[in-house]
């Protein structure tokens, strides 16, 4: 009954077992590529395109790739500001934060990133809503 058990948990479960963060994610390339697929759909969101609007998109790719690769362990150092100077007086809303959430979580799951995996993401991401969002 135990090797049942443990069989019908590892049909249920999304995780990759012996794979890190990073690697579920499929490593910088893959990380690169879902931040890109985030940024392409946020060009079409009337609700937050305008915080884009004059920016480096190439630029913000690359510092978000870098970022993420880095909060996960991967082998990148990310080179930009703090979430709090990089965002301040653009007025980001809860709202427009959960927008972009919402993009970033559409990208992962088209690139079939388990589900377990995106949560793994989402929660090393989480504590910089508070240098992010205004109040």
């Amino acid at each position: 009954m135990r090797i049942l058990s443990f069989v019908f948990l590892l049909l249920l479960s999304p995780v990759v077992l012996g794979q890190s963060l990073y690697q579920q994610l499929g490593e910088k390339e893959g990380i690169s590529s879902i931040v890109e697929e985030m940024l392409y759909r946020v060009g079409g969101d009337e609700r937050i395109v305008h915080h884009f609007d004059g920016v480096d998109i190439v630029r913000v790719h690359k510092l978000i790739t870098e970022q993420v690769c880095d909060v996960v362990g991967g082998p990148c150092d990310y080179s930009g500001d703090t979430m709090k100077v990089s965002h301040e007086g653009m007025g980001v809303t809860h709202a427009d934060f959960n927008a972009l959430v919402e993009h970033l979580i559409i990208a992962m799951e088209k690139h079939n990133i388990p589900v377990s995996a995106q949560n793994q993401l989402l929660a090393k991401l989480a504590p910089m809503y508070g240098d992010i969002a205004e109040k």
